[in-house]
């Protein structure tokens, strides 16, 4: 079962029923969308995938899948997966709009990498970023992470397969500056 994890101003919790309508907002959301590198689906499409989670990810343990809440609101999303890119897993997060440079990107990626080591034995992740997504590659540039390649869309968009070790989570010393 997909654990209850924490940071410092985070719960990372797995989703409940109830908790369906903030996902489709979040995932309904374009410039959510454009960011994660997705198109806008349709509502009953992302409806169907919050039921994909809830009926057979959570109960065959296929990956682990979290709403991320603040202070009692939903602030986003978030994985560890296997990608189907390299032999290894995949760190997937979204944040609402609403929550972006609050420094809450950079709290989530570290607690899925500490999850990724601590939990599941992993010593490296992956992250796909939109090359035209500056702020979340300078932030990923700042966690460690190292460019592997550029992964091409068939519409010509640019995306970045990013690689890190899990060790990266390891908390920075005084002034080093992360």
């Amino acid at each position: 079962m997909t654990p209850e994890l924490h940071s410092e101003r985070l719960r990372f919790l797995p989703y409940r029923p109830e908790d369906e309508d903030h996902f489709v907002a979040l995932l309904r959301d374009e410039e959510v969308c454009r960011w994660m590198g997705q198109d806008l689906v349709p509502e009953p499409e992302v409806r169907a995938l919050f039921r994909t989670i809830l009926d057979e990810v959570y109960p065959r343990r296929l990956f682990d899948v979290w709403g991320l809440w603040h202070a009692d609101a939903y602030v986003g999303h978030a994985e560890v997966k296997k990608t189907g890119n390299v032999a290894g897993h995949e760190l997937v997060t979204a944040l609402a709009p609403d929550h972006w440079g609050r420094g809450l990107g950079r709290e989530v990626v570290r607690t899925l990498l500490r999850h990724a080591a601590e939990n599941l034995g992993l010593t490296e992740a992956y992250g796909m970023v939109g090359a035209e997504n500056r702020a979340s590659l300078a932030m990923c540039e700042r966690l460690g992470f190292r460019h592997v390649r550029d992964v091409v869309g068939t519409d010509g968009t640019v995306t970045r397969m990013l690689v890190v070790p899990t060790a990266a989570a390891a908390p920075q010393e005084e002034g080093a500056g992360a």
